[in-house]
């Protein structure tokens, strides 16, 4: 008896933990501006300069790429600012070959090269690298980006338009993911229903609320905002250094918004299943501020809520399985919703509970192997775990 109990009410707090978030989501969604509607296809207001910071560290294979989508903006007013950071790959030198091959453009102005050759210390990488940037920086507004993230030629043209025309100060445009593989997209597929569930994009413009948003690959941001928040200098040590930018705006009570643009900007994240581990074994652990016991907890937390709505199916009986089957079927419509916009299919979700279990080890992996090296070892550096702590805002 005490064990049916236990179904019965473990699966109507999942029923409704689901239910009341795919409700949420489906009221709240539809807020969230496509910049890549006719709409927007416009020039912005005033025509405001546009600095597009590139860290690179060793990115080789992708750099060239970026940085040529990046020359071919159909905006006319804005400066491309590359930082090599210490790459021992040939990252260095396809970036200066690309520089000299533009030395006799009439855009030359619009590209310019940084070498960074040590790493102070106290930062990370890649923050110090668009900290270097940002002071060198000519642009009103500076945009954030990644050395792997492709721009299709009118994206910052529309995003330009879009913010100066809700006058907001930060805004964030969701990236295409490529995917090529079945394992990509299961694992994209979970760590996007895991972020529908654990924020609301729908809620970040509302001042009210503690809604925040940061992403990597496309962080556009008032040059004076950036600087009024302590620039990354304030963030020197933050692995999480993307969603921390928009913490930090969003608590200082500026304007944040975030925008679909469907293939407006694209990038292929990782290599295979295991490759979206090792991406995320750098940060997991970070997202839960390098503190084991909430990282046990989480996990618990994560099967719980990922694992037992298809176990209390299968376990309970007669009228018990209905909040499991309210639970499993809310899931489901996150994928549903998640296939109008990727090329995630809709079956995808009965291979929510491998992602599920990938997910916990991930986590776990992260957080062993944080513990045992004492820090962070990442694209070659390692940070200390005490530093880490330390720099956490």
């Amino acid at each position: 008896m005490t064990w049916n109990y236990f179904l019965w009410i473990a699966g109507w707090v999942l029923a409704l933990a689901w239910f009341w978030r795919i409700a949420d989501a489906a009221l709240g969604v539809h807020k969230i501006a496509d910049i890549a509607r006719p709409e927007w296809d416009r020039r912005p207001c005033g025509n405001p300069r546009v600095s597009v910071i590139v860290p690179a560290r060793n990115e080789e294979a992708d750099i060239e790429r970026t940085l040529t989508s990046l020359l071919a903006l159909d905006y006319d007013n804005y400066e491309v600012i590359a930082v090599d950071d210490r790459s021992i790959d040939r990252t260095a030198e396809i970036i200066d070959e690309l520089a000299a091959s533009r030395a006799g453009a009439s855009r030359t102005s619009r590209f310019s090269v940084i070498h960074v050759r040590e790493l102070p210390s106290g930062w990370l990488g890649k923050t110090h690298a668009m900290w270097s940037a940002g002071k060198q920086a000519t642009g009103e507004w500076l945009l954030f980006t990644d050395a792997d993230v492709i721009f299709r030629p009118d994206s910052l043209r529309r995003a330009v338009a879009y913010v100066e025309s809700v006058r907001a100060d930060h805004l964030v445009m969701f990236p295409r993911i490529i995917m090529k593989t079945p394992g990509e997209r299961m694992m994209i597929a979970f760590f996007q229903t895991l972020f529908v569930f654990g924020h609301r994009p729908w809620k970040v413009a509302d001042p009210s609320s503690q809604d925040h948003i940061g992403v990597g690959a496309f962080n556009l941001v008032r040059r004076s905002v950036y600087e009024s928040v302590g620039s990354y200098q304030r963030l020197r040590m933050e692995v999480l250094d993307d969603m921390k930018l928009g913490k930090v705006v969003k608590e200082a009570g500026y304007a944040q918004r975030n925008v679909f643009g469907e293939d407006l900007i694209s990038l292929h994240w990782a290599q295979g299943t295991l490759g979206i581990v090792r991406n995320l074994t750098k940060n997991f652990f970070a997202i839960l501020s390098f503190q084991w016991p909430r990282t046990l907890l989480t996990c618990v937390a994560l099967a719980l809520l990922n694992l037992w709505p298809f176990a209390g199916f299968c376990l309970a009986h007669g009228g018990a399985r209905l909040p499991y089957a309210i639970a499993l079927f809310s899931m489901f419509l996150i994928y549903l919703g998640m296939s109008w916009k990727s090329p995630i299919r809709p079956y995808y979700f009965f291979l929510h509970p491998i992602s599920s279990t990938l997910f916990i080890y991930t986590l776990l992996r992260s957080m062993c192997l944080t513990l045992a090296r004492d820090g962070v070892v990442w694209r070659g550096t390692k940070y200390p775990l005490d530093e880490l702590r330390r720099g956490r805002v």
